[in-house]
């Protein structure tokens, strides 16, 4: 089967968090991103799942996160994702609002030609503000923390990437000599780099709050999820069949450096289920956890999201 065409960019992130509060007060306080929806994790609903994203919820802007409120502390290590890259229209300004609030941040720095800085949220994940790219709250990029690129390149071109310029010293927080590589899409939309990362770091990758679990790219339609479905399967990963995740369907597999890897589709959406005006702004179950809101409700800690 031949390819159905190129995957234009990221559809969200997922993370781990702790306390749910002080990913909030983080992730819409200081980055400025909108609070999209309030579910919980379809596989664990004692616990949230929270959706941010730019103002229009679009794909390519989600960061996603469960945060359990005893999560032990993650670490980011080869064979993971370890940072997430927000493109920013005025680094400077970032700069000065940063330093205003009191929040630390690494940098600048250079990468690729464009300035950027690195800060970490509240259980340790990386962040990058990259200047240059969307104006709209978009992601830039992800990176994976790799012990060796070239199995997981041949992935990201069979998903329509293609390499864009030479390996080059990298800053990427692990405390090692870095290099990196960049991968675009050849059809580009928001979120479209993907950085592969090598360092001879010492760090063993943990599970944990404060660390990425996937990367999720983007299917237009059903239909185009399905084509890459089997063009991936014919390759010989390993896909699983598409699973409904309420807002998207998902399928999911893992990339020969360890890093797991989705398609979501774009549609039905966020405004599924709520009005676009007030996404996020109610607890919204799945079918099948309807039944038991009033427990879950009581099992959930009480947020509030910063103004």
């Amino acid at each position: 089967m031949s390819r159905p065409g190129a995957i234009p960019g990221l559809h969200h992130v997922t993370a781990i968090s702790g306390p749910p509060q002080g990913n909030l007060d983080f992730w819409v306080g200081t980055l400025g991103q909108r609070l999209v929806k309030r579910t919980v994790n379809f596989d664990e609903p004692g616990t949230y799942h929270l959706y941010y994203g730019n103002a229009a919820a679009a794909p390519g802007s989600i960061m996603t996160f469960f945060p359990f409120v005893d999560a032990g502390p993650g670490r980011a290590g080869a064979g993971m994702a370890s940072a997430v890259a927000y493109a920013v229209a005025d680094l400077d300004a970032w700069m000065g609002d940063l330093a205003e609030a009191a929040v630390d941040f690494d940098g600048p720095f250079e990468r690729f030609g464009d300035r950027a800085i690195a800060l970490k949220d509240p259980d340790g994940l990386r962040v990058e503000l990259i200047e240059g790219g969307a104006r709209d709250g978009g992601c830039h990029s992800v990176t994976l923390w790799l012990d060796e690129t070239e199995a997981t390149a041949r992935v990201l071109e069979a998903m329509g990437y293609v390499r864009e310029g030479g390996d080059t010293p990298a800053t990427g927080g692990t405390g090692g000599s870095e290099t990196r590589l960049r991968y675009r899409s050849s059809a580009p939309e928001r979120g479209s780099a993907v950085d592969l990362m090598t360092s001879d770091a010492r760090s063993i990758g943990r599970p944990g709050a404060g660390t990425i679990h996937h990367v999720a790219f983007r299917a237009r339609s059903a239909e185009e999820q399905q084509g890459w479905r089997a063009h991936l399967s014919e390759i010989g990963l390993e896909v699983t069949p598409v699973i409904d995740r309420q807002y998207f369907d998902a399928i999911y597999f893992r990339t020969p450096g360890g890093v797991l890897f989705e398609i979501a589709t774009d549609p039905p959406g966020f405004a599924v289920d709520e009005d676009p005006d007030r996404l996020g702004q109610a607890l919204k179950l799945p079918a099948q956890h309807e039944a038991q809101r009033a427990r879950i409700e009581r099992v959930l800690p009480e947020i509030r999201v910063p103004a």
